[in-house]
């Protein structure tokens, strides 16, 4: 991949994930939509990556950049927000506001040596459980093949 002349730079330096590491996936998510089709992948019995842990907020707009790097700074190996469908927020405009909070803070990952894809923003509306289950099981994929958080390793190396 570095050899590719229009391949990105790698942030995080390339290191094994150990045998038997899951990632620890934190997910913010909507009380109006997002968690509601979350319950209702649950309801429909769907199966998706038990690591995703759900913190529910009133609205995503809520969300500061702090709760998502406290969250990376805590041993979260990926970070995913999920708010209303653009144009439905109960609170007008809180699902536009959470995504430039993201997208504001994957420039601002990088500079800290944290590779911007462990962080996301989705939009669901409250009938998507299956779409819940999808982003989720995609997410979850995308984090493994990012290995563990470079705060983990580093809290890790620690140790020794």
């Amino acid at each position: 991949m570095a050899d590719e002349p229009n391949a990105a730079p790698r942030v995080e330096a390339e290191m094994a994930a150990p045998e038997g590491w899951e990632p620890n996936i934190l997910a913010f998510t909507c009380h109006y939509c997002a968690f509601a089709a979350a319950d209702l992948a649950g309801v429909m019995r769907l199966s998706y990556p038990e690591n995703v842990r759900i913190i529910r907020m009133p609205c995503t707009g809520k969300l500061d950049h702090f709760y998502v790097l406290r969250a990376l700074e805590r041993g979260a190996d990926g970070v995913f927000v999920a708010g209303c469908l653009p144009g439905q927020c109960h609170f007008l405009e809180g699902n536009t506001h959470a995504r430039k909070r993201v997208e504001y803070l994957k420039t601002l990952l990088p500079k800290v040596g944290i590779d911007p894809q462990r962080i996301e923003m989705y939009n669901l509306s409250a009938a998507m459980g299956p779409r819940w289950a999808e982003i989720c099981t995609e997410f979850t994929a995308r984090i493994r093949g990012l290995g563990p958080s470079p705060i983990w390793r580093a809290r890790c190396q620690a140790k020794e």
